[in-house]
Parts: structure tokens; C-alpha cells; sequence
């Protein structure tokens, strides 16, 4: 199974923002950090913040940030609700499937099967635990790094330059527990 760049990039943002926690983040700085499409995450900001994981703000001291602490994100959760389909191949789709073989074949329960335990893993993971190594997970995304704390704030771009980037606001409805 492989997870769709939509699904990866989403599980990125949250790394970003779970990183740098005490501050907002810019689209632009998390496309940097990462060496990806400022305009693809534009789409990702703009549908994880509709689904409540983050929040964001417009104007001069704007960005976006996590709308809850990463111990409450599931990161199962988070693949269900960004992942346009789990659809390992034709026959799990009922409504597309035209294997002439379904509900004969041995194959379909056992992909099932194989999906819902990806899941589960996936449920019992939550983003404060991929980001244990909060300080080397910010020296590889060059983020600063306070001294003497396990603090971690995000670059220092002036507010100016991060404020285009930041004019995105969004409606986060609450995101419900565990789908």
C-alpha cells in the first residue's frame, strides 16, 4: 500500500507544527524544510485545517499551528480522513469493481484483513510519539533551536515575509476521537 502525496504531506505539516509547537509556521516554511510544492501544500493546510487538526490565522503575526496537543492526534486518523481511498486493488471498491472473479477469490478478504491491521497500527500512534526526537527532527528541518530548553521555535523569517504565506484562513471544525 502507498500512501497518496496528499496523505504524506499531511503527516509532514503535523511533524512540522508538533516540532515547533511554541510558534506559527508559514506554508512557506514548511515547503522548504521539506523540498516540496508550496502550492500543493497550500491544498493540504487548507483541508487539514477544515478537519480540525490545525488551525490557522491571517495577517502580520499569522500562520498555522496545531489545533490540539499531538497526543490527541491519531495518526490513523489522520491518514483516514486524507487518504481519498484505501482501495488496494479494483475488487474493494463495489461500486468500480469489475473483476469478474469477486466473492470467489480468496485474495479480497485476506487485502481487507491487511488494511484494517495498516490501520490499527496506524490508530495506536499518535503524533507526540513520531516526534519524540523533537531536537534532531528539528535540526534535519532547520528549525532553531533554543538552548537550555527542549523548546524548539521556527525560523526566524520576519513576520512581514511569512504573512503572504499565512493569508490563508480556514474554518477547523472540532475533529472528532479515533474514526
Amino acid at each position: 500500500m502507498q500512501l497518496s502525496l496528499h496523505a504524506d504531506y499531511a503527516c509532514r505539516v503535523l511533524i512540522h507544527l508538533a516540532v515547533g509547537q511554541e510558534t506559527r509556521s508559514s506554508i512557506e516554511e514548511i515547503a522548504r524544510a521539506f523540498a516540496i510544492s508550496q502550492n500543493h501544500l497550500v491544498k493540504v493546510v487548507h483541508r487539514l485545517g477544515q478537519l480540525g487538526f490545525i488551525e490557522t490565522t491571517r495577517g502580520r503575526n499569522g500562520g498555522i499551528r496545531l489545533a490540539m496537543p499531538p497526543e490527541k492526534i491519531s495518526m490513523g486518523a489522520v491518514i483516514r480522513r486524507m487518504e481519498p481511498h484505501f482501495e488496494v486493488v479494483e475488487c474493494l471498491n463495489s461500486s468500480t469493481n469489475t473483476c469478474p472473479i469477486v466473492g470467489l477469490c480468496g485474495l479480497q478478504p485476506a487485502l481487507q484483513r491487511a488494511r484494517d491491521a495498516f490501520l490499527q497500527v496506524l490508530d495506536d500512534v499518535t503524533l507526540a510519539d513520531v516526534t519524540r526526537k523533537k531536537k534532531d527532527l528539528a535540526r534535519a528541518l532547520g528549525l532553531q533551536i533554543r538552548e537550555g530548553t527542549e523548546g524548539v521555535t521556527t525560523s526566524s523569517a520576519p513576520a512581514d515575509a511569512r504573512s503572504a504565506a499565512d493569508d490563508h484562513s480556514f474554518p477547523t471544525p472540532p475533529c472528532p476521537p479515533h474514526l
